[in-house]
């Protein structure tokens, strides 16, 4: 059994490995292969292939050991701190909760990142283009749940003080020298039924597999990836966010100015929204082929529940545009406030271009709040090599027929 799932995992992804990115030398150096945590992307033109990421195409980021949780039966998470009714929670519990299907993108922070390092090197998962994905998640909302242990919904801090919900993994690392992983949000968001926060045990309308979070995890539309944390154990209400390494040593936006001699952790907050992102899948970085129409085909996406106002195609290296169509649902035309929108969920574009010479095609992005993306990478280089908005580019070699 364990070697025909290696083997499917193999066939449908890249494997990416922990690593220190620099292409100044253009090489990867300092290369550390970990037999755990297992981390990878599928191939561009699968990622969009369709609006809702099919489960074995859906990006895995692991920062330990994937988990394993046998007994069903006995599983259960507390919900403990700062509040008045402490309580423990098993599945039938959960399950018997309203349950509410929410379509939304989860994207790690770290997308694109490969792309960053070609400016200085960074340290972290050498992902591409496709380190997220989109997805329908069933599950009960997190403000029903802390309702049943006396948090009014829209509450912003308990009787006792407590302003952020702490959510803490089965799963082990080694940043949390082998204890859980944990991240946090805040109560206000956790208590917002309309911030759609589920306790998820349903992933495209199956039960979670282990590689995505079984038998429960948190889904935190509109954030980066990194705060919905999968097999959970248990939810903390503190009066102070979570302390735990991925909250306060990691994920976090620094200027190009800073490196791992000056860095200090605590200027800075812990990264919640995902800016306005879009990139190109249906090409690769490199493209050889003949001159006459392209189909350019992508998407984009952006934090907050912020939809898609416009996505803009270039054939010269940004010089000059043209905009793409967007679409969601087949037979539904997207408009990105609609009611009819998915607001936590990507955007697919298309494109048909005329390329006749050898020329960069570039993609960005434009948010309802009219946030673009940046045109340079140098503009937003950080260390870690988070939050890779820059225009996407590809580069096409036209190859002219002598017939």
């Amino acid at each position: 059994m364990h070697m025909r799932i290696v083997i499917v995992i193999v066939l449908k992804f890249k494997m990416l490995i922990d690593i220190n990115l620099s292409m100044e030398s253009g090489s990867l150096c300092s290369s550390t292969l970990w037999l755990a945590p297992f981390n990878a992307e599928p191939p561009r033109q699968a990622l969009v292939s369709s609006y809702v990421t099919p489960t074995e195409f859906f990006y895995m980021r692991s920062h330990g050991p994937i988990p394993v949780v046998d007994d069903i039966e006995r599983y259960s998470v507390s919900i403990k701190g700062l509040i008045e009714k402490p309580k423990e929670f098993f599945m039938k519990d959960i399950l018997s909760l309203p349950k509410y299907n929410v379509t939304a993108t989860l994207q790690c922070a770290g997308n694109r990142r490969t792309a960053m390092s070609k400016t200085r090197t960074v340290r972290g998962v050498g992902w591409d283009v496709c380190a997220l994905g989109n997805a329908i998640w069933g599950g009960a909302k997190l403000a029903d749940v802390l309702e049943l242990v006396g948090i009014p919904k829209y509450t912003n801090t308990t009787p006792a003080g407590g302003k952020f919900v702490e959510f803490v993994s089965v799963d082990r690392c080694k940043e949390e020298n082998g204890g859980p992983y944990k991240a946090s949000i805040p109560l206000s968001q956790a208590t917002n039924p309309e911030a759609d926060v589920l306790l998820a045990y349903e992933m495209n309308g199956e039960i979670l597999n282990r590689d995505h979070g079984y038998p429960l995890r948190v889904v935190v539309p509109g954030v980066i990836g990194a705060r919905s944390v999968k097999w959970l154990d248990s939810i903390n209400v503190d009066s102070q966010d979570c302390k735990g390494f991925f909250v306060q040593k990691d994920y976090k936006m620094f200027p190009p100015t800073v490196n791992w001699d000056n860095i200090d952790w605590s200027t800075r907050r812990p990264q919640m929204d995902f800016p306005v992102q879009s990139a190109i899948c249906s090409l690769e970085d490199v493209n050889v082929g003949r001159h006459g129409k392209i189909t350019v085909k992508g998407y984009a996406v952006s934090g907050g529940g912020r939809g898609i106002e416009r996505v803009d195609i270039s054939t010269d290296g940004g010089k000059t545009w043209k905009e793409a169509s967007r679409y969601q649902k087949p037979g539904i035309q997207y408009v990105a406030d609609d009611e009819k929108s998915d607001k936590w969920a990507w955007v697919l574009f298309e494109a048909d271009v005329d390329v006749q010479s050898n020329t960069e095609i570039v993609a960005k992005a434009v948010d309802i709040a009219a946030n673009v993306q940046p045109e340079k990478v140098e503009d937003i280089w950080n260390l870690r090599g988070i939050l890779n908005t820059s225009w996407h580019r590809v580069h096409v070699q036209v190859r002219h027929s002598s017939m």
